[in-house]
């Protein structure tokens, strides 16, 4: 076994369920999240040899996740397009079916209202997506947030506050419409 070769297989060891949670967390569907997983580490090989040793291991793989989480919701929503125009799609059930998501870390009793959490953090603009998953759900620091989005710590904290208040927003509305047709 080759030198880099082990070390791919480290990182990998290291880094493929923080991937995939973060891939999940863009896209709310398990095979998506598997498929933007593989992917990454296929780039993460092939890059291997050019990664400059000015960001750590994480970073570079947490910013290679978010770029192939947002290529990919890209692609998927260029497919949904020629979808809608009368194109059958071979992921008709998920564009269906996308609100039903589930994520397998949130309790049975608050499954409902985490898929409509999730559903209005896909509605922020990808910058502000991006910074608020990262800070909040992932629970890294402002510093790591720029190191990842490459951006100033204050772009980030400008990020996070306006995708907060736009939450804030959007969560108020929802979650009064959706208690009071449950009644």
């Amino acid at each position: 076994m080759q030198h880099n070769d082990f070390d791919l297989n480290i990182l990998y060891q290291t880094y493929n369920l923080l991937v995939y949670n973060v891939a999940l967390q863009y896209v709310q569907n398990v095979e998506d999240a598997e498929e933007i997983t593989q992917d990454v580490f296929v780039k993460v090989h092939h890059s291997y040899k050019g990664f400059n040793q000015k960001s750590s291991h994480k970073t570079w793989i947490y910013r290679i996740t978010v770029n192939q989480s947002l290529d990919f919701i890209k692609k998927k929503n260029s497919q949904k397009r020629f979808f809608i125009f009368g194109t059958r799609s071979n992921h008709e059930h998920e564009y269906l079916n996308a609100s039903s998501f589930e994520h397998p870390g949130i309790a049975l009793e608050n499954k409902e209202e985490s898929a409509l959490l999730f559903k209005v953090i896909n509605t922020l603009p990808t910058n502000q997506k991006t910074a608020f998953i990262l800070s909040k759900i992932d629970g890294l620091s402002n510093p790591e947030v720029s190191e990842i989005m490459e951006m100033s710590i204050s772009a980030v904290e400008s990020l996070i506050f306006r995708a907060k208040n736009s939450l804030k927003e959007k969560l108020a509305t929802l979650f009064t419409e959706y208690h009071t047709n449950k009644q």
